[in-house]
C-alpha cells in the first residue's frame, strides 16, 4: 500500500503579533516528525513517504500527484487541528486516498475530527493500532473493529473499542524510519549551537497526572519504557546528529531503566550530547542518576518548574512545591547541567507577579527560561474545570502563547510584559 504521512505546516496564530506587532511571541514548531517516523517503522513492507510541510509548506499537491497515495495519515497538536481538517479536505479533493488522523489532539478530543473528510481517528499511541488498520485495509476489510481506532460517523457520536495500552504497543522491534526525512535532516538543528539534533524515544506516557497536561491520553495514563537495545539502535541510526533530544514527557521516571540505559550507552561507546525532560522530584531523589548521565553526555535538562507559588502548583496537581523545585535547581547547578526551566503564566497575572517571576529566574540562574501561558487544552482536567471561563475557542490560537482565558491586565500590557520575559530569557539563554 502507498501511504503518505503529513506533518502540518507552522500554522498557529498570534494575538500579540496580529494586534500589536509583537513578533517575539509567535510559536514556531519545527523539529523532526518523530511520531510519523515511528509509525512508518512498523509498516516496513509498505511504500511510505513523509511530507514535512514545516520545511516544505507548498509540497502537498506535488506529492499527491507524484505519489498518488492510497492512505494519508495526518498528525496534529491542538493548534494544528484546524489545519489538519483543511489538509484532509484538500487530499479528498485531489485523490481517492482514505484519510486517518492521529496525534495528541485526536487522542484528547477525538470528536473534533468526526468530519466527512476523515475516515478514521487513532486514539492514543498509534504505532500498533495503525498497523492493524493497514493490515485490515490490505486484506480488503475496511470495517474491521480495531481497538484504539474510531471510524468517523459525521453527525453521530463516535464509537470505538478502547485500547489497553501495553509495551506491545511500542512495537520497538521496528526502528523509526529516519531515512524518510533524509532530505529534511539539515533543517533539524539546535539553533543556539548550530548543531544537528536528532530525536529518540525512550519512554511514552507519564506516571503523573498534572491537571494541565495531555500526555496521559496517549497511553491511558500508563508509563511504558522502550527496550534498551532498541534505544541504542535508534541513537546509532542518528550518526550524523551530535545532539540527541530524548523526546519523552519524563525521561527518567523509571530510574532503574534510566540507569541501565546510561550504562549501556557508555559500554557501547556512544559519544553524544543529550537533552532530556525531567521532574524536580526525580532530580532531588536520584542525584546520582544525573551525575552518571552527565558523565555519558547529558548536557541539559528541560524541567517543568511551572510556578513559583505553592498554591498554584497545588491547583495544577503538580505533586511538587517551591522548596522541591529550589532543591532540584541547586542540585542541577552543582552538577553543572544546563537548566531549561518551563514556567506557566496565568492570564490573571498582574505586574507584580511578572516582576516576581523575572526576579526568580534571575536569582536562580535558570539558563534558559521558557514561558507559556496557561491554556486549558481539550481533554485535560483543567479544560473541564475552566471551560466555562474560556473566551477564545479558535484552536489556531492554542499555541500556549495566547491567553484564551480572561486576563487581569489590559491585553496589550499583558502581552508586552510576557514578551519582555521571553526576550530577556533568550538573551541569556544557552543550551
Amino acid at each position: 500500500m502507498r501511504i503518505l504521512f503529513i506533518n502540518p505546516p507552522n500554522c498557529g496564530r498570534s494575538i500579540p503579533e496580529e494586534r500589536y506587532g509583537i513578533t517575539s511571541l509567535k510559536q514556531i514548531f519545527r523539529g523532526e516528525p518523530l511520531a510519523l517516523e515511528v509509525l512508518a517503522g512498523n509498516l516496513g513492507e509498505h511504500d511510505v513517504h513523509i511530507l514535512d510541510l514545516k520545511i516544505e509548506p507548498d509540497g502537498l499537491q506535488r506529492e499527491l500527484a507524484s505519489f498518488n497515495p492510497e492512505l494519508v495519515g495526518l498528525t496534529a497538536m491542538t493548534c494544528e487541528a484546524n489545519t489538519a481538517l483543511r489538509l484532509a479536505r484538500e487530499v479528498k479533493q485531489s485523490c481517492s486516498a482514505k484519510v486517518v488522523v492521529g496525534g495528541i489532539h485526536a487522542s484528547c478530543d477525538p470528536g473534533f475530527f468526526n468530519r466527512p473528510d476523515i475516515d478514521w481517528i487513532t486514539i492514543g499511541l498509534g504505532k500498533q493500532s495503525l498497523r492493524e488498520l493497514v493490515d485490515s485495509l490490505t486484506h480488503g476489510d475496511i470495517n474491521a473493529a480495531i481497538a484504539g481506532v474510531a471510524p468517523t460517523r459525521p453527525g453521530k457520536p463516535l464509537q470505538w473499542l478502547p485500547r489497553n495500552f501495553s509495551p506491545q504497543d511500542l512495537a520497538d522491534h521496528a526502528p523509526p524510519r529516519y531515512d524518510l526525512v533524509a532530505n529534511y535532516r539539515t533543517n533539524y538543528t539546535l539553533k543556539t549551537l548550530g548543531l544537528q539534533i536528532g530525536f529518540v524515544t525512550t519512554a511514552v506516557g507519564c506516571p503523573f497526572d498534572c491537571s494541565f497536561c495531555c500526555i496521559g491520553s496517549l497511553t491511558g495514563n500508563r508509563y511504558l519504557t522502550a527496550g534498551t537495545d532498541s534505544i541504542i539502535r535508534d541513537i546509532k541510526a542518528l550518526d550524523q546528529s551530535p545532539v540527541i533530544r530524548l523526546v519523552d514527557a519524563n525521561s527518567f521516571a523509571d530510574p532503574v531503566h534510566a540507569q541501565k540505559l546510561g550504562d549501556t550507552i557508555e559500554a557501547t561507546g556512544i559519544r553524544k550530547q543529550f537533552l532530556a525532560d525531567v521532574r524536580a522530584d526525580t532530580v532531588v531523589q536520584h542525584p546520582e542518576l544525573f551525575e552518571r548521565w552527565k558523565e555519558i553526555g547529558l548536557r541539559a535538562v528541560i524541567i517543568g518548574l511551572e510556578e513559583i507559588c505553592d498554591e498554584t502548583l497545588n491547583m495544577m496537581e503538580k505533586e511538587s512545591c517551591l522548596a522541591l523545585n529550589l532543591k532540584a535547581i541547586e542540585t542541577l547547578h552543582g552538577l553543572g547541567l544546563t537548566i531549561v526551566g518551563d514556567f506557566i503564566i496565568s492570564p490573571d497575572y498582574d505586574e507584580k507577579k511578572f516582576d516576581q517571576l523575572a526576579d526568580f529566574t534571575k536569582e536562580q540562574q535558570i539558563d534558559l527560561p521558557i514561558y507559556s501561558i496557561l491554556t486549558p487544552l481539550p481533554g485535560t482536567r483543567l479544560y473541564q474545570q475552566l471551560k466555562g471561563k474560556i473566551c477564545l475557542h479558535d484552536l489556531d490560537y492554542y499555541t500556549l502563547t495566547n491567553a484564551v482565558l480572561p486576563r487581569h491586565l489590559d491585553e496589550e500590557l499583558f502581552y508586552r510584559r510576557y514578551a519582555n520575559l521571553l526576550v530577556e530569557g533568550h538573551k541569556k539563554g544557552k543550551v
